[in-house]
């Protein structure tokens, strides 16, 4: 699967599906339909999207959203849910965090209390599984097997794996510099004492 398929099956699934749960079925059935190597290709092009969001701007976006502070986890299931956000804004946001501050999800937490964003949080983890179900549903082999992510690790034998964040590293909590980085994201997301 090219980079061009993947894009077009996330776009679609935005389209044909309601929710999160609707578009990882829609998913995982669309990608079942494929041979088994776009279901791989789905998965190692999932991975190298979500390595070249791994970067410290945007994870002092996700920590800004979040009121301060983002786990290695919860930067790993944002990036998943940019991904889930489309082409152009996740393009737009590896370039400059700062756009997501005019994506509509974004908008749509502006002024919410964190503990009411209930289907609207930030993070999507399961889209990192689907291809892994969709292995499973044409092949019947247990999505706990491992064989699904030796055939992507296969996919990637040539990729340099990105251990470290890249960028450098600052504190999204230093209004000043959030200000000046962050500009629009922080004057949507202050960062406040309230969970």
């Amino acid at each position: 699967m090219d980079i061009d398929s993947f894009w077009k099956l996330i776009e679609h699934s935005r389209g044909r599906a309601r929710g999160r749960a609707g578009r990882l079925a829609w998913l995982r059935d669309e990608l079942a339909r494929k041979p088994m190597a776009e279901i791989v290709g789905f998965q190692v092009c999932l991975d190298r999207l979500c390595e070249k969001g791994f970067t410290w701007e945007l994870w002092c976006a996700a920590e800004r959203i979040f009121g301060g502070w983002c786990s290695d986890d919860s930067f790993c299931y944002f990036r998943l849910w940019v991904v889930g956000l489309g082409r152009t804004t996740f393009e737009r946001a590896v370039r400059d965090p700062d756009t997501l501050a005019e994506a509509p999800e974004v908008l749509r937490l502006v002024g919410r209390p964190r503990r009411s964003w209930d289907d609207d949080w930030p993070e999507w983890e399961e889209l990192d599984y689907v291809a892994n179900y969709a292995h499973e549903q044409v092949t019947g082999v247990p999505h706990t097997d491992v064989s699904f992510y030796r055939a992507v690790a296969a996919g990637r034998s040539d990729d340099v794996l990105v251990r470290n964040p890249l960028g450098v590293r600052w504190d999204v909590r230093d209004e000043p510099e959030a200000t000046r980085k962050l500009p629009r994201l922080s004057s949507k997301f202050p960062i406040t004492t309230q969970p």
